[in-house]
Formats: C-alpha cells, sequence, structure tokens
C-alpha cells in the first residue's frame, strides 16, 4: 500500500474498528498526521491545527485497533498507551510485527 492510498483508506474508514490493517498502512497514516502536524506547528496554525488534530482522532484510533487486529491483538489494548512511556513502548514494538495469518479478526489483507 502507498501513502496516498494509505491514507484515503483511513479516512474512508473514518470510524471503521472492525477488520485489520497492514504495517505499511499504519505507517504511512502516522507518518502523513506527523508530518502535517509538524507543518501547522511551524506555520503556527494553531486553530486549524487542532481542528486537524480532532479530525484525525478517530481514524487514527480505529487504524490503530486494525493494526493490533492483524497481529492477533484486540483494540482494546490501545489503552496501555496511558502508562507512561512503557506502554508507547509496547505499541510501537507491537506496531512494527508483520502480520500474523489469518486469526479472529479476519484474513491476512491484501498488501
Amino acid at each position: 500500500m502507498n501513502f496516498v492510498d494509505a491514507v484515503k483508506t483511513c479516512f474512508s474508514k473514518y470510524v471503521g474498528f472492525e477488520g485489520r490493517a497492514t504495517r505499511s498502512e499504519y505507517w504511512w497514516w502516522v507518518l502523513f498526521v506527523f508530518a502535517v502536524a509538524i507543518v501547522m506547528g511551524v506555520l503556527r496554525l494553531g486553530t486549524i491545527g487542532n481542528l486537524f488534530s480532532l479530525a484525525t482522532l478517530l481514524p487514527s484510533i480505529a487504524v490503530g485497533a486494525r493494526r493490533l487486529h492483524d497481529i492477533g491483538k484486540s483494540g482494546w489494548w490501545q489503552l496501555i498507551a496511558l502508562i507512561p512511556l512503557i506502554g508507547w513502548l509496547v505499541l510501537i514494538y507491537w506496531a512494527v510485527q508483520p502480520s500474523e495469518g489469518d486469526n479472529a479478526f479476519g484474513p491476512t489483507p491484501a498488501r
């Protein structure tokens, strides 16, 4: 999946918590959100930046849940991020793991 496809997919599955997301879909989305946030910060577009953050909150949570589904974990594991430092490190470790074959969340997504 390329950058444009990943961003389109994440916006089209705005609140789609079911299914699975490949590593490329997840990391392209993270890059998109991070890059736009950096640009908004550099240009000092505070209100627009806040609106962008609000608009991408649900898609970010949804793609995170789908990414966890891809490795065979429940999307609820995202709550581990509430544990300072350790939670984020665990989530990053899981996000870089390769897809698990067919699991309870469906077949392996097409690449």
